[in-house]
């Protein structure tokens, strides 16, 4: 299987955002995961809240508000050959969630020089495959030298409701689909390349990337290449790659 590092282009480190919907999570560590195998550190975290990850996603969690302590427990786990930590400002205990830094800590901590990647959840979806950014979201940290946005392509063909679309009267609104609607290719086009949508707030000079996961089927697959054709031939934010796929299978690329 070819590598989600190798697919995303990711070298040299940095700070990675994630936004949009559709497998965020499941994205992070995963990356984390290629990361780490190679020797490389690298820290998973937040500006808004994730869930609290479970061992298997990442080995060892740091809570403080004070980036100072997260930086002196980090360097000692990293000294008993640790490469993935994942960090957070506080946890919720009542929802199990971990409440994500400011924007200016992440900068703070890739600053530090303690981990050669860091790995940032930016945007909250409610577990839905697709979702519309209200105006204080996405949180994208103005370091990011990567900024990919995911969408699910399992919600094509689906009605325009909360079920389905995190704020959705927001997406129609954006798209101009009709609510209970069916949630066509060109809409996702339409809310990806929008200046106001899923991809707004990109830090100048960083890499856009759209990742339409959960291509599982060859009906899905052909979804996602009509969604890369909308963007590729209607205006907007032009994202620099778009990939199609799901996390554990093969991945295709439109430059």
């Amino acid at each position: 299987m070819t590598t989600l590092r190798k697919i995303f282009a990711l070298q040299g480190g940095g700070v990675i955002s994630l936004v949009g919907a559709g497998g965020k999570t499941t994205l992070m560590f995963r990356l984390a995961a290629e990361i780490a195998s190679s020797g490389e550190t690298v820290l998973t975290t937040t500006t808004t809240k994730i869930l609290m990850p479970r061992a298997d996603q990442s080995p060892r969690v740091i809570i403080s508000p004070d980036v100072e302590d997260v930086l002196a427990e980090a360097k000692l786990l990293l000294s008993q050959e640790r490469r993935h930590l994942t960090a957070a400002r506080a946890h919720i205990a009542a929802q199990n969630k971990l409440q994500g830094f400011e924007n200016g800590d992440i900068g703070e901590l890739y600053r530090s020089g303690l981990f050669s990647w860091i790995i940032v959840e930016a945007d909250g979806a409610g577990q839905r495959p697709l979702k519309a950014p209200a105006a204080h979201e996405p949180v994208i940290p103005h370091c990011s030298r990567w900024v990919i946005a995911l969408v699910g392509l399992d919600a094509v063909g689906q009605p325009l409701t909360e079920e389905w679309v995190f704020r959705s009267r927001l997406f129609a609104d954006l798209t101009g689909l009709a609510p209970g609607a069916r949630i066509t290719e060109q809409s996702i086009a339409a809310a990806l390349s929008s200046e106001a949508g899923i991809m707004k707030g990109c830090p100048p000079g960083a890499l856009r990337y759209i990742f339409l996961n959960k291509a599982e089927t060859t009906e899905r697959k052909e979804a996602g290449r009509r969604i890369a054709g909308f963007l590729k031939a209607q205006g907007g934010i032009r994202p620099d790659r778009v990939i199609i796929g799901a996390t554990e299978r093969e991945l295709e690329t439109f430059e």
